[in-house]
């Protein structure tokens, strides 16, 4: 996640991401936690693959038209 914050909302804790709430929490260590779970799940997994780099199907598996 580039840019999240933690912001205390009367008694709760609200993780915002790209200044959207994600996510409302009752405890602030709870939610510091999450968000370091989440970009290390993010971190583990490999970039998307974009259309243009996807190879071509086989002609075995492409149904005629």
């Amino acid at each position: 996640m580039k840019s999240y914050s933690i912001v205390r909302i009367g008694d709760d804790y609200v993780v915002r991401a790209e200044n959207k709430n994600i996510l409302k929490l009752a405890s602030r260590r709870r939610a510091a936690q999450l968000v370091t779970d989440a970009a290390e799940l993010l971190n583990a997994q490999p970039p998307p693959q974009r259309a243009a780099d996807a190879e071509p199907p086989d002609a075995d598996s492409v149904p005629p038209i």
